[in-house]
């Protein structure tokens, strides 16, 4: 399996043979998922003690495996939030892959850490946050909202600590109600509780909401956590009031700007996200709306050492690592092993400069509006809200969530477009969720063709 023979060439060769047409694909199938019943019925038994060999290997996932696996950068999949990286992106995750870098420590991935960190250093910069800030790659959102907590809750311990006062019966973390659903998780992993505030009514977080939530349970209030562009609508929480509300009462300020935070690139959305430059930390996903191949959530702090003394890990074996002034990003989140996840994006990047960056998110957010128009103008149709980002969330009247269901499994038999069906208030809405470049106003037109 290691040596180099004529086998293992081959196998190489196959691979990379198909990973350049699936990169290239001018025309990429969005393809349909199957049971696991259909499933076993033609793709088990591939472990065997034999092996049966790269050809079939290979044929079995491009002809039965990866037909089966929705493509998240089709131009109708329209659906969560999709992914769209770029070709240079995903090709040189290839590279990334085939290297063997190990991105956990400078001593082993010098190179590496150092194009993480031009990423980084920049997506500080168009956030508004100061020189010495930087942070790190990590899985998704998820992992990074949990990184930042962990983190917050450390410094809030140990200023506690300083000061002689114990820790509060329970900890406990502030955000929307409409946050996203990873704030519970990270909670419930750090076994602390979460106190909602009410968003207004126009959907975004206000500040007067959190100071009344911090009023209330007190210095057991250790982070609080805006949004940046919400999954389900895209909206951006009053995030300057919130950040005044966080800083006069000394609590860390997170901003979850997993999806929408990238808009910040656009310079007319400046505006919308204005406070974020007060944050203690941000997440933003490349894999979203920054066009990297999965997985990748860049994950920033301000003062980077408050994660260095919450999550360096101590071990014998580690000391030459812990015990050295370098940069090393298994020290700033949960996690030990990691590979380069950064690197595509630094890659597609440097090959294709920031402006090309700018113009293919501002596509999404005038797409976005131009099909909002589109939308008010049929009758049947009204929007639920006007879209902020790229997300827009809208109504066929009178249809139930059965209605909606059965239109959304035609749409995927007939590989139009995949949009399923998501709620609001109770009420079943459908929602566009344009990331790709490559989604064309025509094309949402046609989907809105067929909701009659």
């Amino acid at each position: 399996m290691h040596a180099l023979t004529p086998q293992t060439r081959a196998t190489v060769d196959g691979v990379i043979d198909y990973a350049r047409k699936r990169v290239i694909y001018e025309d990429v199938p969005l393809d349909l998922p199957q049971t696991m019943i259909e499933l076993a019925e033609t793709a088990s038994g591939s472990i065997s003690a034999e092996g049966m060999g790269s050809d079939r290997a290979i044929a079995l996932f491009e002809d039965v495996l990866a037909p089966t696996c929705l493509s998240t950068d089709h131009p109708g999949y329209l659906s969560f939030i999709p992914s769209a990286p770029t070709k240079a992106a995903s090709a040189f995750d290839l590279v990334v892959s085939a290297s063997s870098i190990y991105g956990g420590s400078w001593l082993e991935g010098a190179g590496a850490v150092f194009a993480e960190n031009e990423v980084l250093h920049w997506l500080a910069g168009e956030f508004g946050l100061p020189a010495g800030s930087g942070g790190v790659f990590v899985q998704g959102g998820t992992i990074g909202n949990l990184s930042a907590l962990v983190t917050a809750r450390d410094v809030a311990r140990r200023r506690r600590r300083a000061e002689g006062l114990p820790d509060p019966r329970r900890w406990i973390v502030v955000c929307s109600a409409e946050a996203h659903s990873s704030i519970a998780s990270a909670a419930e992993i750090m076994d602390v509780d979460v106190a909602p505030a009410t968003p207004g009514e126009d959907g975004r977080l206000h500040g007067d909401a959190v100071a009344r939530a911090l009023d209330e349970h007190g210095d057991a209030v250790f982070a609080v956590v805006a949004t940046g562009g919400t999954t389900n609508f895209g909206i951006v929480d009053d995030i300057a009031s919130i950040a005044d509300a966080a800083t006069a009462r000394g609590v860390w300020l997170h901003i979850d700007g997993a999806y929408g935070l990238a808009a910040m690139l656009v310079e007319s959305m400046r505006p919308a996200f204005a406070g974020v430059e007060r944050a203690d930390s941000v997440i933003v996903d490349p894999h979203k709306w920054l066009f990297a191949p999965f997985d990748a959530c860049a994950l920033i702090y301000r003062d980077p050492d408050a994660a260095r003394l919450a999550h360096t890990q101590k071990a014998e074996y580690l000391d030459t690592l812990t015990d050295s002034p370098d940069w090393n990003p298994s020290d700033l989140a949960v996690q030990l092993t990691r590979r380069a996840r950064g690197l595509p994006l630094w890659f597609s990047l440097a090959a294709h400069g920031t402006d090309q960056y700018r113009a293919a998110i501002a596509h999404g957010i005038d797409l976005a509006r131009r099909i909002a128009d589109e939308i008010e103008a049929r009758d049947g149709l009204s929007l639920v809200r006007q879209p902020q980002l790229s997300v827009v969330v809208f109504r066929r009247e009178g249809w139930t969530m059965a209605d909606y269901q059965a239109w959304s499994d035609r749409l995927l038999r007939e590989q139009l477009a995949f949009v399923v069906p998501s709620s609001h208030a109770g009420e079943p809405v459908l929602r566009f969720a344009i990331i790709s470049p490559l989604t064309s106003y025509e094309l949402l037109v046609e989907v809105l063709d067929t909701l009659g």
